[in-house]
């Protein structure tokens, strides 16, 4: 092998123009993948972070009601007309053992009883309609960390304290130490302190809800002891599906996770995935004919250098080597050159861009572009290596 190689840098280097252009070329295809792709992995996990700093990977809820109809009598036809059952507000049946076996659950990593209806908030003459949300502070914090939100007072929850949204907040005239009214319309309402404003950045949030104690929620719903929901996070985000359906058979309960509750959102990821593939192919595809091209001159332009070494008895086997060596050199310096300048890249984009989003540089993308690169100019070095091994050596030499 040491031969092969030997001949192999020393066509390159006669060829240095031609060796310099292509992999000048690499660098610039493999500092595309590498840029794209974090590009895309940092725009993904941006949209991502956000759209779940809001809400929790995985929603428990009491299945839906349905109608029970009487089985049809053997022989007999009859045609229903069914209306589907109005949805009430209901507590999940023995919340607290489910609550503790998803705890013992090893993908998740919190749960948090939830108790939340719908209600009016109460300032004078001024009625908004609102989202009663009632939780335990220590186990929601661990599911969505309202208080690194606050803008105003304190994240305090419990003893007649309530935390509210920004924008329901200016739409009362209300600041930190104010009080609210609460009324569900069950003939039950309390007078909280507002304790402190919080601002989730999405509107619908910031607009509508309003943070009680678990109990001070119970007892305006009217479902004492009872909760009607159970947020979960998980270890693995894009594998939460997949827990909901274990967490909906092991408790048979209706588990929904966030991909399903934002099926739009996780198509749009799908497509940034297919798009970075598809570049990925392609950037490659392009390396690995500049290869080819640059090799196949290269068996042409040395036909008669490759006529005198079968001549002189090297096999065929060493002829193949020796092009094959080449197109693995192209490939990796050309893929290193451009791994560190797709590593510059994402430096400046993170150091003087719009600052819209940070661009994570994976560890392995680097080795995994270059991994690609090598192989691809291994495989595009096959056709000239078999090529220039097939030459017949007399009619090589006398070629000029």
């Amino acid at each position: 092998m040491w031969i092969e190689s030997t001949i192999a840098l020393k066509f390159l280097r006669q060829g240095a123009a031609q060796t310099v252009l292509i992999l000048v070329g690499i660098g610039v295809g493999v500092s595309v993948i590498v840029f794209i792709t974090a590009l895309i992995m940092g725009l993904q996990s941006n949209i991502v972070s956000r759209t779940l700093g809001t809400q929790s990977h995985i929603r428990v809820q009491p299945p839906d009601e349905k109608n029970l109809m009487p089985p049809a009598q053997d022989g007999v036809t009859t045609l229903t007309l069914e209306d589907k059952r109005s949805q009430r507000l209901r507590s999940i049946i023995n919340w607290m053992q489910v609550r503790d076996t998803l705890d013992t659950l090893p993908e998740v990593t919190a749960v948090s009883p939830v108790m939340t209806g719908p209600g009016l908030a109460r300032r004078g003459d001024v009625f908004k309609s609102i989202s009663l949300v009632g939780i335990d502070p220590v186990r929601y914090e661990k599911i969505i960390p309202v208080s690194k939100d606050m803008v105003s007072g304190q994240f305090r929850v419990g003893a007649g304290d309530a935390v509210i949204g920004k924008l329901l907040a200016d739409d009362l005239g209300l600041r930190a130490g104010n009080k609210l009214r609460l009324d569900t319309g069950l003939g039950q309402s309390a007078i909280v302190t507002v304790a402190g404003i919080f601002e989730l950045g999405v509107r619908e949030l910031d607009s509508r809800t309003v943070y009680v104690d678990l109990k001070q929620a119970q007892s305006l719903l009217s479902l004492y002891g009872g909760v009607t929901l159970i947020d979960v996070t998980v270890k693995d985000i894009f594998a939460a599906d997949v827990a909901a359906t274990r967490i909906s058979r092991l408790t048979g309960l209706k588990a929904e996770s966030w991909m399903e509750t934002n099926a739009q959102l996780m198509n749009a990821l799908s497509s940034q995935s297919v798009s970075t593939s598809i570049i990925t192919f392609f950037v490659a595809l392009s390396v690995a004919f500049g290869i080819a091209s640059v090799l196949a001159i290269s068996v042409t332009q040395r036909t008669r250098e490759i006529g005198i070494l079968r001549a002189m008895g090297t096999r065929r086997e060493q002829v193949m080597r020796i092009f094959l060596f080449q197109g693995a050199v192209l490939g990796l310096v050309g893929s290193t050159a451009g791994g560190l300048a797709g590593r510059g890249l994402v430096w400046l984009f993170n150091t003087f861009g719009p600052k819209l989003f940070f661009i994570p540089l994976p560890t392995l993308l680097i080795p995994a572009a270059m991994a690609v690169a090598t192989l691809a100019g291994v495989l595009a070095a096959m056709a000239p290596a078999w090529r220039a091994s097939h030459l017949d050596p007399v009619e090589a030499i006398r070629y000029v």
